[in-house]
């Protein structure tokens, strides 16, 4: 069976305080009784998509306290990390104890497509057709503009980790050419 790639964003794992983040109209984003039981579903949810070959790119914020960090080795799958901004322990504690194969700040994936944490701007947008990220949670802000795409939890199916095939069929569905989305203004002037 050929090994498949995933993408997913902004887990959480041991943070208190995720579970009592809420959407625009009030519900909970993530609604569960406890950390523990947030966890161990989404353990579940990701061991039950993610197999042990399979590749997945997390776009940060993996855990919000150090003594969260050995949950991750308990996910299937060839992990990268790609920094969020609630990383902040060592590359030895995301390697060692995290179990993660690599980090990473950005990821340029398949010559079109960087993958990162937090949105980039959309004057760089300019060398990349999509920016895969996380970050935004449920804020839709950048729903508008088909060149983001946030895998942060929230807005995966089954509170798991999606794949490239999924990727793909979204990013398909909104039928757009990235030239209409350069805004002239991030331009240089050519120099004289």
């Amino acid at each position: 069976m050929n090994s498949k790639t995933f993408f997913v964003g902004d887990t959480h794992f041991g943070h208190q305080r995720v579970i009592t983040f809420k959407n625009d109209d009030g519900t909970l984003m993530r609604p569960f009784d406890s950390i523990e039981e947030h966890d161990e579903c989404l353990i579940e949810s990701w061991n039950r998509v993610v197999r042990p070959d399979d590749k997945v790119y997390h776009l940060g914020d993996v855990v919000m306290n150090r003594h969260a960090l050995p949950t991750v080795r308990r996910l299937n799958g060839r992990k990268i990390l790609v920094k969020g901004n609630h990383d902040v322990f060592t590359a030895r504690q995301y390697l060692d104890v995290a179990g993660f194969e690599d980090i990473q700040g950005a990821v340029v994936f398949k010559s079109g497509y960087l993958l990162s944490h937090i949105p980039v701007h959309t004057c760089q947008l300019e060398r990349w057709r999509v920016n895969i990220h996380g970050h935004l949670h449920n804020n839709r802000s950048l729903d508008h503009d088909p060149r983001y795409l946030c895998v942060s939890l929230e807005r995966l199916p089954h509170w798991a980790p999606v794949d490239w095939d999924w990727i793909q069929e979204e990013i398909a569905s909104r039928d757009f050419n990235v030239e209409e989305f350069l805004p002239s203004e991030c331009h240089q002037p050519e120099p004289s």
